[in-house]
C-alpha cells in the first residue's frame, strides 16, 4: 500500500469517529437512542410553511442547475421562507434549508459526506419532536409568539424557533447542566454548524483585490478554526483538518452552482450567504436571550 493509500485509509478511519463527534466534540450520551424511530423525511403536515411569509420566499432568484443534486436555488428559497413576521424563524423551512445543505456537503465527497450524517440525525430529532407535539392535543402555544408573529406562521409548539424555546422551557425539557435530547440543544448544534458553512461560503465567494485565490480546502479549514473548532476536542479538530484536505478544487464549485467564473460564483454565493445570515442572526438572538448559547 502506497503512502497516499495509507493516508486515505487513516483519514477514513478518523472520519468514522468524526461523523458522530462533529457538532459537539463528543459522543452524545445515548446517541443510538436518538437515532431510533426518527423519521428523516420532511412530512409537510409536521411543520407548516408559508413560502410567501416575507414577501420573497416564493420567488426563485436562481434557476435550477441541471444534473446537480444540490440546488442553490432551492436552498435560497428555503432560507428566504424561514424568517417569520418579526424576529422569529420558522422551523420547517429552516430544516428544509439543512436538507439542501446536507446535499451540498455530500457533493464534496465521502470524507465530508460522513460529517453530514450527524446533521441529518439532528434535523430528524427536531422533526420527531414536532410530530410528537402535533399528536398531543393539549400542546401549549407561546402567547407571546402569537402576538409578535403572523397568525398563519406560528400555530404550534414546534412551528418556530421561539415557540420551541418557550414550550421546552415551560415543560422543563431543557437542562442547562446536563445533556438532553431537547430541541433547543439540538438546534444549538445545528446553529454552530450553520455559522461554519456560512463563513466557508463567504470565503469561497470573495474576490481578492490582489494575490491568488486560496483553495477551498484552505478556506474551509480557516472557517472551521474560527467557528466549530472552538467547541471540539483536540482529536476532532485534527480529524476535521484531515477531512478538508480532500475537498475538491474551485472549478468543482463553479459546476456545482452552474457558473463560469469566480465573479459569477461570488454573486450566487453572496445571495445564499446573506440569506443564511438573516436566519443565523435571528436564531442567535433567540438563543442568547434565553441563555442557551452554551447548553451542554
Amino acid at each position: 500500500m502506497g503512502v497516499k493509500s495509507k493516508a486515505a485509509a487513516a483519514i477514513l478511519i478518523l472520519l468514522l469517529f468524526l461523523g458522530s463527534l462533529w457538532l459537539h466534540g463528543s459522543l452524545d450520551y445515548h446517541w443510538d437512542a436518538c437515532l431510533k424511530g426518527y423519521n428523516q423525511v420532511n412530512d409537510p403536515h409536521q411543520l407548516s410553511n408559508s413560502s410567501a411569509s416575507n414577501g420573497s420566499g416564493g420567488n426563485q432568484l436562481l434557476e435550477v442547475c441541471p444534473g446537480q443534486t444540490f440546488q442553490v436555488s432551492l436552498l435560497l428559497n428555503h432560507l428566504l421562507a424561514s424568517p417569520a413576521y418579526t424576529s422569529d424563524v420558522l422551523l420547517q423551512p429552516y430544516l428544509s434549508s439543512w436538507d439542501e445543505l446536507v446535499k451540498f456537503m455530500d457533493s464534496l465527497g465521502p470524507m465530508v459526506g460522513l460529517i453530514s450524517k450527524e446533521i441529518v440525525t439532528k434535523t430528524s430529532i427536531i422533526r420527531e419532536l414536532a410530530v410528537l407535539a402535533d399528536a398531543n392535543p393539549e400542546a401549549e402555544v407561546n402567547p407571546e409568539a402569537e402576538s409578535t408573529s403572523h397568525p398563519s406562521q406560528v400555530s404550534g409548539p414546534y412551528q418556530s424557533v421561539r415557540s420551541m424555546i418557550w414550550v421546552e422551557l415551560k415543560r422543563g425539557s431543557v437542562d442547562f447542566h446536563h445533556q438532553t435530547d431537547s430541541g433547543c440543544r439540538t438546534l444549538l448544534r445545528l446553529h454552530r454548524a450553520l455559522l461554519w458553512l456560512k463563513l466557508f461560503l463567504q470565503k469561497l465567494a470573495e474576490i481578492p483585490v490582489a494575490g491568488r485565490l486560496q483553495s477551498p480546502s484552505e478556506l474551509c479549514r480557516e472557517a472551521y478554526k474560527s467557528t466549530l473548532a472552538n467547541h471540539h476536542s483536540w482529536f476532532v479538530r485534527r480529524a476535521a483538518e484531515l477531512a478538508f484536505i480532500a475537498l475538491p478544487e474551485r472549478a468543482f464549485f463553479f459546476k456545482l452552482v452552474c457558473v463560469q467564473n469566480q465573479e459569477e460564483l461570488s454573486t450566487v454565493l453572496g445571495l445564499a450567504t446573506r440569506a443564511i445570515g438573516v436566519v443565523y442572526d435571528r436564531t442567535q438572538k433567540a438563543l442568547e436571550e434565553n441563555g442557551m448559547l452554551d447548553l451542554p
